[in-house]
């Protein structure tokens, strides 16, 4: 789906969907079953709605849910003016959905060791301040991380909160992504670290809501210090473009996996069943809203619901979206006030569970409880689209 070969990317596609599509009713009685569950455990404990019952375990309002989809819709524009200049640096007659993944800028070859890596972190997070510094520090010289492949290691990253100190598993391949990696898990480990240091056990362990503002903040203030100090042309494109595609898979993607997900909800507690032609149906009208004219709406993308695995986590999802926003109103708020935003925002960190996850963010200086925090993210979505126009077209 990331082939240069437009050929392949199709096949591909319609290969990976064809084979969803032989299994379309198992996967829609599957879930089928998953969502009545879900609806019958909430209606037995007496919860107005299964949003309610999955949202009431964090604390978490269900206003804030139905506020991102909201606030989403209400910034569609921008996706539009992203697809728009998406075909047009592709140079294609039409846009397909297996056009979605492939680069629009050429590799620009950034190749980062891990000690550049850890050098360009330890710069980028300088706004955060020397107590947070002097801790990213002890991580990387005191051997918190496994950094390498290695046979039988398994794939991915992640930090362990542990409370003798925070362990992290990374695959380093010298590669831009990676050092985004470094950044975001370390955010991870040290969001871990100030809450064991700071919190009684029972309040050390910090929600789900809340756990992906660390590691994204961390990765926009790496993402704000390239773009400042990268000159070279093209490695600023391929920057944009990669903070695009962030914004583009998770605050507007996985918006529309938790509106997918409400709806599907929605339609069993009234009585209805969920069917492939009809959850088929209901998947290709959102993704005809979210990524509006600009782009073909192929039959296949309609059965993507079928492999998305959040379905099952009961109203999951969404986190991605709200964390990602409040992680970009924070970078910007450190970066614009300095030492009182930081002071701020390090009490968040060490706040582990002790209150609500919306309290905790309005204490570091983020209302999530309202729109702003998701308008001002998209607004800057928008104004990234505007720069990379102008960037490709020099």
């Amino acid at each position: 789906m990331q082939s240069e070969d437009r050929v392949l990317r199709k096949s591909a596609f319609e290969s990976m969907y064809g084979t969803f599509d032989k299994f379309k009713n198992t996967c829609a009685a599957t879930l089928s079953a998953q969502i009545k569950a879900v609806n019958f455990y909430a209606k037995a404990r007496r919860y107005d709605s299964s949003l309610e019952a999955a949202l009431d375990g964090t604390e978490v309002p269900v206003s804030v849910y139905k506020n991102l989809i909201e606030a989403v819709h209400d910034n569609m524009h921008y996706m539009y003016d992203y697809v728009a200049l998406r075909k047009k640096l592709l140079g294609v007659d039409e846009l397909h959905f297996y056009d979605l993944y492939t680069p629009v800028v050429p590799d620009a070859d950034m190749k980062i060791t891990f000690e550049e890596a850890k050098e360009t972190v330890l710069k980028a997070l300088a706004p955060m301040g020397e107590d947070y510094l002097a801790i990213l520090k002890e991580g990387f010289e005191n051997r918190w991380i496994d950094v390498y492949e290695n046979e039988g290691k398994t794939s991915g990253a992640y930090s362990a909160g542990a409370r003798v100190h925070p362990y992290v598993l990374l695959n380093h391949k010298d590669t831009l992504n990676c050092m985004f990696t470094l950044a975001h898990e370390m955010g991870h480990a040290i969001h871990s670290y100030l809450s064991n240091k700071n919190q009684p056990v029972v309040y050390s362990d910090y929600v789900i809501f809340v756990a992906e503002v660390a590691s994204t903040c961390n990765e926009a203030l790496l993402m704000q210090y390239l773009l400042k100090n990268t000159e070279d042309k093209k490695q600023r494109a391929y920057l944009i473009n990669y903070f695009l595609e962030q914004f583009r898979t998770t605050l507007y993607r996985q918006t529309m996996f938790a509106e997918f997900e409400l709806k599907i909800n929605e339609m069993v507690a009234a009585g209805e069943s969920l069917t492939a032609e009809g959850l088929n149906e209901l998947y290709g009208e959102l993704n005809k809203l979210y990524f509006g004219d600009g782009i073909v709406l192929d039959d296949e993308i309609k059965l993507e619901w079928a492999r998305i695995p959040h379905f099952y986590y009961d109203y999951y999802v969404y986190q991605y979206a709200t964390g990602y926003s409040a992680a970009i109103a924070l970078s910007q708020r450190i970066l614009k006030y300095g030492e009182p935003a930081v002071k701020d925002y390090i009490g968040f960190l060490k706040g582990g569970c002790s209150t609500d996850p919306i309290s905790l963010l309005k204490g570091a200086g983020v209302d999530m409880a309202t729109t702003q925090p998701i308008n001002e993210a998209l607004a800057m979505f928008g104004e990234l689209v505007k720069e990379m126009e102008e960037a490709m077209a020099e």
